[in-house]
């Protein structure tokens, strides 16, 4: 009597591996683009707004292709958009090489661009493909242990950026100054190159893996068509007439803001408020707050077994509000540390905003997710604005920009009832 379903479950094992290991992927190509952002800046010799477009093209790669991976995961099944997303990110990776070797930051941003394209098709399907992996009554136990490589994968590709991106020369500009043009635009190039090796790297490891999760078979649920992912016309417009679900469509793309913008300026600030600290040491910055946001998911998971959801968000956002005000008015180390404590309180932000909005939808639950998930473009549209603000003020003002992203995240959890 064991023996089948045993069977059953070792033919789950391999094809769970392949997709559980996307949760990693996706994580570190998020968070190296933090690191990239200052490297481009000093390869470049970028304003604060113009390496906020690094997350600009990133993430609006994500909202255009959230309804059309939803699209090609109904028509063509949970597997085929996997691989699709696999060699869109692949590719995206690899036109890195000639956008360095271009020494062309339009071309970066165009990679970066097909790259997140991919990364949509894989987080629009490798969460319900890890469900229809296994038993459904323990989907969801299956999905938080998928989950939990998330944040692994983001300290790695912070670590990964920081070792091999950034090379720790930092010219000041009496040494740039110094310097003859032909020099100056070789070590410019050189700084461009660096970018090389890992993106390669990366580019060619998830090609491979492309090619295995095509050739592994996987259980007829991940190979035929999907169940219906994407709400008609009439859902989308329903939806838009909930005030409380589109309160938290604005809430999630504020929270989406928060955390892309600070994490993405969280280096230039390090060296702004404690001059002298070398790029490298800054970097470790992000790695600091990512182990927070790893703690808070833990931290906050135990705390709603006491508090209800929506009033632990109301605490948390407020908490979040005071420390970025002390980041902007403190500065120096107690602002830097007040900044990446946020990120322990971020922590349950995204999910609980999720979970909050699509209550009691019904049928309308995944037309109201696809339109969470497009909220996603507020760290497109924040962060290029903390650079602005940064320009003509200062990245120590910029952070008002989160301040009051974190407000609208209160009003929202306010207003749930």
């Amino acid at each position: 009597m064991n023996q089948p379903a045993a069977g059953a479950r070792a033919r789950y094992i391999v094809p769970l591996l392949l997709i559980v290991s996307l949760f990693f992927l996706w994580g570190a190509a998020n968070n190296l683009n933090d690191v990239l952002m200052k490297h481009f800046k000093k390869a470049f010799t970028l304003s604060d707004f113009q390496t906020g477009l690094v997350q600009s093209a990133f993430y609006f790669g994500y909202f255009c292709f959230a309804i059309p991976a939803a699209l090609f995961m109904k028509r063509f099944g949970y597997k085929a958009a996997v691989v699709l997303g696999l060699w869109l990110f692949g590719a995206g990776a690899l036109l890195f090489v000639p956008a360095a070797n271009m020494h062309s930051y339009g071309f970066f941003l165009v990679a970066l661009y097909v790259l997140a394209s991919g990364l949509a098709f894989l987080e629009t399907s490798a969460n319900p493909l890890i469900t229809v992996l296994g038993d459904p009554a323990t989907a969801e136990s299956r999905l938080n242990f998928a989950q939990s490589f998330n944040p692994l994968g983001s300290i790695a590709g912070v670590l990964i950026g920081s070792s091999f991106i950034l090379s720790g020369v930092e010219l000041t500009p009496e040494q740039t100054a110094a310097m003859s043009e032909t020099a100056l635009q070789s070590w410019y190039a050189a700084e461009s190159q660096a970018v090389k090796g890992p993106y390669i790297a990366i580019g060619l490891f998830v090609l491979a893996w492309a090619a295995l999760v095509a050739f592994v078979r996987f259980p007829a649920a991940a190979v035929g068509p999907a169940a219906d992912e994407v709400g008609s016309k009439g859902d989308y417009r329903t939806l838009i007439a909930r005030p409380r679900f589109m309160g938290g469509v604005i809430a999630q793309f504020f929270y989406v803001g928060a955390q892309v913008g600070i994490w993405s300026y969280l280096i230039r600030y390090t060296q702004v408020e404690l001059p002298g600290t070398p790029e490298k040491l800054a970097a470790q910055t992000i790695t600091a707050s990512l182990v927070l946001l790893f703690v808070g998911r833990f931290l906050g998971a135990a705390l709603m077994q006491r508090i209800a959801p929506a009033k632990l968000l109301t605490a948390f956002s407020a908490i979040n509000v005071l420390l970025c005000a002390v980041a902007v008015l403190a500065g120096g180390t107690p602002g830097l540390a007040a900044l990446i404590a946020t990120s322990l309180f971020m922590s349950i932000m995204y999910p609980t905003i999720f979970a909050l909005s699509i209550r009691g939808l019904g049928p309308l639950t995944k037309a109201g997710s696809s339109l969470l998930v497009m909220a996603i473009i507020g760290g497109a549209v924040l962060t290029a604005l903390m650079g602005y603000v940064s320009d003509i003020s200062s990245i120590t003002m910029a952070m008002l920009v989160p301040a009051g992203c974190f407000v609208a995240i209160l009003v929202f959890a306010r207003s749930v009832r």
